[in-house]
C-alpha cells in the first residue's frame, strides 16, 4: 500500500540507505524513531535501564553520551548487559571534542557502538580539525560503522561562518544574517560529508543532520540539504523545550518536512520534567508518524472532546483506561499479535457522533450522554454487536477489546490463514 500517495504526502526525497546495526535509515525505508539517554553513561546500571525503557517504548535507535574515558569504557559493558536482557536496539555514541581520542584509546567501545555521531563544529579547531576528523573516519572504516555528521546551530564552525559572512558582506546582493547562517550549516554538513567520502567512507555510511531550535530555520536548512544531497537525513529540533511547547514545535517542524517527503529518521528532543519519563519523546515521535499516516505503532483510540451533553466523566475515564491498557500491553501484543498496531478503537460520549464514529472503528462504544438512556451500544467491525449496562461497562469493554484482538490476530486466526 502506498501510504504517501493515499495521504497526499509528497514522494520521499530519494536518499541513500544506511544500515545502523540492522536498522535501515533512508533509501525509502520507513521513517525511524530514535531517542537519547540522559544518564551518566559511566553509570552502567542506570544507562542500561534507560536504554531498555526507551527500546520498550519503541525507540528503534538509542544514542548515548561518550564524553570521557569512564564513559567509553562502560560502553561494551552496557551492550553486553542489554544483550543479556534481550534488548538488541542499536546504540549510537555521541562524541564531542575528543571523540578521536576516546575511540582510538578504547577499541572495545569503538567496536560495541553501532554508529558514531560527530559535530563538525567541535571535532577539532584550526590545524587539528582535519586531523581529528580524519582519525574518527579512519576508525569508522576500521570497525565498519556508519557516521552521523551532525551540525548544530549552537556550535557551528566559527571559521566557516566568518568566511561566509565576509563573502556575503562584499556581495552585490547580500543575504540576511539568518540566510548566511542557513548556508553555513548546510555547507558545513556537506563539506564534512564530502571529506569523509574522500577518506573512504561510503555515502551509504553517512547520515547528515542540521539541527536548530526554531521551526522555520529547521525547515529552511533541511529543504536546502534535501535539494543539494542524497545523504540520509536525521530530523529534529535541538533544545525543543519542555512539555507541550516542545511537542508542538517538534511536530510542526518535522511534520512539515515529512509532508514534503524529507526525512529518514526523527527525534523529539524534549526536555523532561525533573525525574520525568524520558520515553515521552519516543511516544510523541511515534504519534506524529502515526497521525500523519506514515507508520503504525499502536492501536488508535478516537475519543470525543466532551461538551454539555457529556457532563459525566465516564467516557473520559474509559478512554484513558483503554489508552493505558494499550500502552502497557503493546510490548506483549507486538510479539503475539502482528498487525495489532493497525487497529482503531472509539470511546464516544453521547448519541450525536457516538454511534457513527463507533461504526467506523474496529471496536467502538457509545456511552450515554446527559439525559440519555443508561445503555452503551458496542460496535464491532461496523455492526452493533451488543449493549452494555450497569456499573462494570469499562471492564466489560476492555475485555471485549482483548477478546477481539485474540480472535483477529491470535494463533487460531494465523493458523487458519
Amino acid at each position: 500500500m502506498n501510504v504517501r500517495a493515499q495521504t497526499g504526502i509528497l514522494p520521499r526525497h530519494q536518499t541513500i540507505a544506511v544500515n545502523v546495526g540492522g536498522v535501515l535509515v533512508g533509501g525509502g525505508a520507513p521513517v525511524v524513531v530514535q531517542s537519547m539517554t540522559n544518564t551518566d553513561t559511566a553509570d552502567i546500571d542506570q544507562t542500561v535501564k534507560q536504554v531498555a525503557d526507551l527500546a520498550r517504548a519503541g525507540s528503534e535507535l538509542v544514542r548515548i553520551t561518550v564524553d570521557r574515558d569512564e564513559a567509553a569504557k562502560a560502553v561494551p559493558h552496557i551492550r553486553d548487559a542489554l544483550c543479556k536482557r534481550g534488548v538488541t536496539v542499536p546504540i549510537i555514541g555521541d562524541f564531542h571534542y575528543i571523540g578521536h581520542k576516546l575511540l582510538g584509546e578504547n577499541p572495545a567501545c569503538a567496536e560495541a557502538l553501532d554508529k558514531y555521531r560527530i559535530n563538525p563544529g567541535n571535532v577539532g579547531f584550526k590545524d587539528k580539525k582535519d586531523r581529528q576528523f580524519s582519525a574518527i573516519i579512519d576508525l569508522a572504516l576500521r570497525y565498519r560503522k556508519p557516521v552521523r555528521i551532525g551540525v548544530n546551530w549552537g556550535s557551528l564552525d566559527a571559521e566557516l561562518l566568518t568566511a561566509l559572512m565576509d563573502e556575503n558582506a562584499s556581495a552585490a546582493a547580500p543575504l540576511s544574517a539568518r540566510q548566511v547562517m542557513h548556508e553555513a550549516m548546510v555547507r558545513s554538513a556537506l563539506l564534512s560529508a564530502a571529506r569523509a567520502e574522500e577518506l573512504g567512507l561510503g555515502a551509504d555510511q553517512i547520515i547528515v543532520s542540521g539541527k536548530v531550535s526554531s521551526v522555520q530555520d529547521l525547515i529552511a536548512v533541511y529543504t536546502m540539504l534535501a535539494e543539494r544531497s542524497r545523504y540520509a537525513l536525521h530530523l529534529g529540533l535541538t533544545e525543543a523545550g519542555m512539555g507541550s511547547k516542545g511537542i508542538v514545535a517538534s511536530s510542526a517542524a518535522i511534520g512539515i518536512l515529512l509532508q514534503q517527503g524529507i526525512g529518514d529518521t526523527i527525534r523529539f528532543s524534549l526536555t523532561p520534567e525533573p525525574g520525568g519519563d524520558r520515553s515521552q519523546e519516543v511516544r510523541a515521535a511515534q504519534e506524529l508518524l502515526q497521525t500523519m499516516g506514515l507508520r503504525s505503532f499502536v492501536p488508535v483510540v478516537a475519543a470525543c472532546p466532551g461538551c454539555g451533553r457529556t457532563t459525566s466523566t465516564v467516557f473520559q475515564e474509559l478512554a484513558r483506561d483503554v489508552q493505558d491498557m494499550i500502552r502497557d500491553k503493546m510490548p506483549e501484543w507486538k510479539e503475539r499479535y502482528p498487525g495489532v498496531e493497525t487497529l482503531n478503537f472509539a470511546v464516544m460520549g453521547c448519541i450525536v457522533n457516538g454511534p457513527g464514529e463507533s461504526k467506523h472503528a474496529d471496536v467502538g462504544i457509545s456511552l450515554p450522554g446527559t439525559g440519555e438512556q443508561p445503555a452503551a451500544p458496542v460496535f464491532i467491525d461496523g455492526k452493533k454487536a451488543l449493549v452494555l449496562r450497569g456499573p462494570n461497562i469499562a471492564d466489560e469493554f476492555k475485555t471485549i477489546v482483548e477478546d477481539y484482538i485474540e480472535r483477529r490476530f491470535g494463533t487460531g486466526q494465523r493458523a487458519a490463514s
